[in-house]
């Protein structure tokens, strides 16, 4: 199992949640972005530059992603593409993205961008603030321990 992040858009503090969680579980964290990033050194943390332009970064990780990987993603078209590779996808707010809230949240992205278009509606979602990062971390921090339960489970059979 690998993590991948939209790294473009992931906001910073959910990047240094992802770095700990990579070192403590050893687990693999791959940032995907279309400019150079900053990362710790690690064995468990990798950078994946992508060519500039619109959904790049988000394609290169639906076309890598591979059955029970998590894709760290506000993007929600992006999660639907993971969801559909079997993948898991987690936003930067603590949301999981599922196969049966993945239409609704579809439909919901949709209609707020016709809204932006007609300039009903300026500006994105608010700011990510501590109860998001606790939400974040928590959700997280139960995904690797039922994946490293899963992982021993397997082991012993």
């Amino acid at each position: 199992m690998q993590i991948w992040v939209d790294a473009d858009a992931c906001p910073n503090v959910i990047k240094e949640i992802l770095f700990r969680a990579a070192e403590r579980q050893q687990i693999e964290v791959i940032l995907v972005a279309n400019q150079p990033l900053r990362v710790p050194r690690s064995l468990f943390i990798k950078t994946k530059q992508v060519g500039a332009g619109f959904d790049v970064a988000d394609n290169y990780i639906a076309q890598q992603v591979q059955l029970g990987d998590l894709v760290i993603t506000a993007d929600i078209p992006l999660a639907a593409q993971v969801i559909a590779r079997q993948g898991h996808a987690l936003n930067p707010r603590g949301e999981f993205y599922t196969p049966e809230n993945m239409q609704q949240r579809l439909g919901m992205r949709n209609f707020m961008e016709e809204l932006r278009s007609t300039g009903a509606i300026t500006g994105g979602p608010p700011a990510l603030n501590q109860q998001d990062r606790q939400a974040f971390a928590n959700q997280l921090d139960r995904f690797l321990a039922r994946y490293a339960q899963t992982t021993r489970a397997k082991k012993t059979t």
